[in-house]
């Protein structure tokens, strides 16, 4: 896991890193953790999942703001033309904050409450119904309050799991949307659309890390046949949409920023043709395939120490930044390099150490045994691949501050350029 000092993507780090650096975004005493997000690279990859999609079809390409909920970041990625998909009624806060339009906004929770719902529906957001008892609240609040929100179901088709469990949504007792293969669902669901003329969408996402594209598009199969089941039944189009989440895998162990939205696409083509007939409008809802490998973290070695004969630096990147390498570093390992003082990269012999965090307690370590040029007080480590699910959502452990997060851009003469995304102790 540890990166290899040369490299394009490397040397820009590093430039960054050090241009931080002399503009005291990072300070030993004031600055102990800092994180970056590349607005350049957010966008080169906006622009590669825009293109892996034909022309020819209809698409809505929205972020998942639960991977990276800062409203700036929301903001840049709405003004390079992404819609936004939120799970909670603090994210639909900041996705209006960030400027997107009911429009350009899907709702989706397995604990949608009442008031979030009559707010959703107020306002014409997207709704994605999770299960027949939503359902039927939806239909009494539409009873008092006819709403333009394009309403959709969300099923699981049940195809199964990818190698990380907790991220699989679609095994045969996923807590997300309707089973469609237990006992009576397929008929009630068709039935459900028969019933209710305002049901025109269908929503499945099948998990996020460690799903394979095929598996995706075996359940994204699953659920076109049953668009097409309902509105062969019904006689209709009624199904004019089909909400087809996100899931694509990063590669945590590479500095290769490109997910494989093209290959993605490719498997669709392969296990889900019809789904790329043009028959249906799509959504997308991808969020770390966008993000996790534009953002990446300093944080300053405050201690270091022997024990057991093996190094460890005492760092202030741990648990409430990083909490799923943390907790689990066997399903998220994060990369890990060496900088001196200045953001340089320390190049040289290495020696396996621990990357340990401030947390208060013993597991929290970023890295064990990992291969690193010998670490010092003063000196940085960079965490990458961390611009998801990590900083953007800090853990509250110990009361920990919460980092200042900079957006930076590159200039046409290399000159980098910075913008406070969020000051240090902002709400996150």
């Amino acid at each position: 896991m540890s990166p290899s000092p040369g490299g394009e993507a490397a040397l820009r780090r590093e430039r960054v890193i050090r241009a931080a650096v002399r503009e005291g975004l990072t300070d030993p005493d004031e600055a102990v953790l800092a994180a970056f997000v590349d607005l350049d690279g957010v966008a080169a990859l906006v622009a590669a999942l825009r293109s892996a999609f034909p022309a020819s079809l209809s698409v809505r390409h929205t972020f998942a703001a639960k991977a990276n909920s800062l409203v700036p970041v929301l903001e840049h990625l709405r003004l390079h033309g992404m819609g936004c998909e939120v799970a909670s009624a603090g994210e639909l806060d900041r996705a209006t904050a960030a400027g997107f339009g009911p429009e350009l906004i899907v709702f989706d929770s397995p604990a949608k409450t009442r008031a979030e719902l009559a707010r959703a529906l107020r306002l014409g957001v997207a709704v994605n119904v999770d299960n027949f008892q939503e359902l039927e609240r939806v239909d009494a609040l539409l009873a008092a309050n006819p709403s333009a929100s394009p309403l959709g179901v969300r099923v699981n088709p049940q195809v199964g799991a990818g190698s990380i469990e907790a991220m699989s949504t679609a095994t045969d007792t996923s807590k997300f949307g309707i089973a469609l293969d237990d006992e009576g669902n397929r008929a009630r669901l068709i039935d459900a659309f028969r019933e209710r003329p305002w049901l025109t969408w269908l929503h499945t996402h099948v998990g996020s890390q460690g799903i394979a594209p095929e598996l995706t598009a075996r359940g994204l199969a699953r659920t076109v046949e049953l668009a097409d089941e309902i509105n062969s039944t019904l006689g209709r189009r009624q199904v004019v949409g089909i909400d087809i989440g996100g899931g694509l895998s990063v590669d945590f162990d590479s500095d290769d920023p490109d997910p494989g939205f093209d290959g993605y696409v490719a498997a669709l083509r392969r296990h889900a043709p019809r789904l790329l007939s043009g028959d249906y409008r799509l959504v997308t809802e991808f969020g770390r395939a966008l993000l996790a490998k534009n953002g990446f973290m300093t944080a300053f070695v405050e201690y270091t120490k022997t024990a057991g004969g093996r190094p460890v630096a005492i760092t202030h990147a741990g648990a409430h930044v990083a909490t799923r390498t943390v907790f689990r570093p066997d399903a998220w390992p994060l990369r890990v390099t060496a900088h001196d003082p200045s953001g340089r990269q320390k190049r040289g012999d290495v020696l396996a150490q621990d990357v340990a965090g401030p947390c208060c307690f013993a597991g929290d370590l970023l890295a064990t045994a990992r291969p690193l040029p010998r670490l010092a007080p003063g000196d940085l480590v960079a965490v990458l691949d961390t611009g998801a699910y990590a900083f953007s959502t800090p853990f509250h452990y110990n009361s920990l501050p919460v980092p200042a997060v900079y957006g930076f851009s590159t200039a046409a003469d290399g000159e980098v350029r910075f913008r406070t995304l969020r000051p240090a102790g902002g709400p996150d």
